[in-house]
């Protein structure tokens, strides 16, 4: 590991980067060929991870565990607390989410990865924020969500939950972020029942993020230096402020959430079943007595 060089002013330039270390991501099918998550420190306690996962940054396993071993490194690895901001070295995709069908196909997915990715963000004992170069749908958007701060750029992308448009539920593990964070319910409303694709501009006026940028430059100068961010991990205990602060979505991210948000989505589909099983009986009911 190298050693600390000196920050630049408070009003300086960012300086050239240094790289810290580098994470690889096992490839996962032909579908995803895996990559790399690279740590590099363009000022000092400001730890950048870059994730590159062609095509779109998908969630697999092996991303989730390359990312949780990378956030290990930065908190044990020597390095002071700081800052930890994530972005994507593919320009078109922050993240376009879980691939649906190896998450059903892997057993302990959800609370084993997906979750414990999300859970690790939420209380991680550092300032954690999301730069959002470019498109965040579905499970690329809710992992944004589980960092404290979220700046995306404001001339490429859409933040989206677009679940609604190939069928699937959300689980209660995905959508209590939003509850939580979001202080508009109609924001909520237009990201669930419409699958509404939110630009930069519109996302910060939703409280999706909170401000626009499109480098680390910009997260600095919006975020870090006039929030003074670097100093906030160094007492110990902002990770233990975050976990009491979000503790129904802690709740619901722990393999004992997951498995009652199981239950209640059993629930919730068998009472749906049930619903068109008595719909249809009814209707062949009116259309017997020429109802219908």
């Amino acid at each position: 590991m190298s050693s600390s060089s000196k920050p630049p002013s408070a009003t300086g330039p960012v300086r050239e980067p240094r790289t810290l270390f580098a994470v690889p991501i096992g490839a996962t099918g032909s579908d995803h060929p895996g990559g790399t998550i690279v740590c590099t420190e363009p000022e000092a306690a400001v730890y950048v991870l870059t994730f590159t996962s062609p095509p779109d940054n998908r969630f697999t396993t092996a991303f989730c565990a390359a990312m949780l071993e990378a956030l290990d490194l930065i908190q044990f690895g020597g390095y002071k607390p700081g800052v930890v901001i994530t972005t994507s070295g593919i320009p078109k995709f922050y993240s376009n989410g879980l691939d649906l069908r190896h998450a059903v196909s892997t057993p302990g997915y959800w609370a084993g990865s997906l979750y414990k990715l999300f859970l690790r963000f939420l209380t991680y004992p550092m300032p954690t924020i999301a730069l959002i170069n470019g498109h965040a749908f579905a499970g690329g958007l809710m992992l944004a969500m589980h960092h404290d701060y979220r700046v995306m750029n404001p001339k490429r992308g859409f933040a989206c939950l677009n679940e609604l448009e190939f069928g699937a539920p959300l689980k209660p593990a995905m959508s209590g972020i939003f509850r939580v964070k979001l202080r508009d319910p109609a924001a909520y409303r237009s990201l669930v029942l419409e699958a509404h694709r939110f630009p930069g501009p519109e996302a910060r006026d939703a409280g999706l993020v909170d401000a626009l940028g499109e480098t680390v430059g910009d997260v600095m100068e919006a975020l870090v230096r006039p929030r003074r961010l670097v100093e906030k991990g160094q007492t110990g205990v902002y990770g233990l402020l975050k976990a009491e602060m979000y503790r129904e979505c802690i709740g619901y991210l722990t393999p004992e959430g997951h498995e009652k948000g199981e239950l209640w989505e059993n629930w919730l589909k068998g009472e749906e079943e049930e619903r068109k099983r008595a719909g249809q009986r009814a209707g062949q009911q009116w259309k017997a007595k020429g109802k219908l």
